[in-house]
């Protein structure tokens, strides 16, 4: 079992940059890799990308239900994400959220389909590919090892919505602590 460790939030450089690919696959990965599931599971999520918890690696976790309710659970390491084909692609246009922006969502079309190529945390290749939630979680947690947020597929004036949304819900958080 992992430690829980804090999630960052939207604003700390780490979101922003892009990772460092994984170069040993070992005790350490496998120690994060727990350390990001349980942090994960704390939050009350269903994937999670190392640089969430301050770790500038590209690995990420997931723990989430495909369109068909069946439930998915793993680790990517160094993941390429695949866009699906041009006849193949439908977009999915509900609501997105991420740990690092809490309490925020917005609507967001990404592909019904995903897939990525990588490695477990052994360092063997995996293929993960995903429909429903478990789609757009590969391509949000793409996206975050990327140094990209979903709040950065926005629309500017939907992105300025949702970050004064958040500001607003951080300084309520802050004030009530401070009573």
């Amino acid at each position: 079992m992992g430690e829980v460790r804090p999630i960052v939030h939207v604003g700390d450089p780490v979101l922003h940059r892009p990772c460092e690919p994984v170069t040993r696959f070992g005790e350490e990965l496998a120690a994060l890799v727990e350390d990001m599931f349980a942090s994960m599971y704390a939050a009350e999520g269903v994937g999670l990308a190392a640089n969430q918890i301050g770790v500038p690696l590209r690995v990420f976790v997931y723990d989430c239900p495909d369109a068909d309710g069946v439930r998915h659970k793993g680790v990517v390491a160094n993941p390429v994400l695949e866009p699906p084909g041009l006849g193949e692609r439908r977009l999915d246009t509900g609501d997105e959220g991420c740990l690092s922006v809490p309490g925020q969502y917005a609507p967001l079309p990404r592909p019904d389909t995903a897939t990525v190529h990588g490695f477990d945390a052994a360092g063997e290749p995996v293929t993960v590919t995903g429909t429903g939630l478990l789609a757009r979680c590969l391509q949000h947690e793409s996206d975050h090892l990327d140094g990209r947020l979903y709040l950065d597929r926005l629309p500017a004036k939907r992105r300025k919505q949702v970050l004064a949304a958040y500001q607003a819900a951080q300084s309520a958080i802050a004030d009530n602590s401070s009573l």
